[in-house]
């Protein structure tokens, strides 16, 4: 079904053309992440590492209510990322039967370089893109970001659970 037919529009439309933009950049991205890495993570995983990036430690009950996961799936996510040095646990101040979780120098790191490398891929391919083109995708991919932060005005929050698990 193509955007016409399924409705919306110019809404159709922009979600079909986001959805193709998408997709090509996981290609994109996936290109040389196994190759790059000793420690390729997975794409769960990979949420697991950007939820922790600057959170100054969360129990495993915040990070699953924020992955919208099971307990026991964010467990063996955090075990693994663990075994692979990317993430720290700690005993909670405020409770001994908990424990915080945040990224270890390793899992920054690791992080840092897999932003690098997918913004270098990013501005190989912008380079080609006229000026007016460029202008064009930063007003869009701003609005689009502003509405799935639900701080586009006049409109009310949107769900991002649902988009992060897109």
């Amino acid at each position: 079904m193509d955007s016409e037919t399924s409705g919306g529009g110019d809404q159709g439309a922009a979600a079909h053309a986001a959805r193709e933009v998408i997709e090509l950049l996981e290609v994109l991205w996936g290109r040389g992440r196994d190759i790059a890495t000793t420690a390729p993570v997975s794409s769960s995983q990979l949420r697991v590492l950007f939820a922790l990036d600057g959170a100054e430690g969360i129990n495993l009950r915040t990070l699953g209510e924020h992955l919208g996961s099971a307990p026991s799936s964010v467990s063996r996510m955090c075990d693994r990322l663990h075994a692979l040095g990317f993430i720290e646990r700690s005993l909670s101040p405020a409770s001994r039967r908990e424990l915080e979780l945040r990224l270890s120098s390793r899992g920054e790191k690791y992080l840092g370089d897999l932003r690098a490398r997918r913004e270098s891929a990013l501005l190989e391919a912008m380079s080609t893109m006229r000026p007016a083109e460029r202008a064009a995708l930063v007003k869009g991919l701003s609005g689009f970001r502003r509405a799935v932060e639900g701080t586009e005005p006049g409109r009310g929050p949107a769900n991002a659970r649902a988009v992060e698990s897109a």
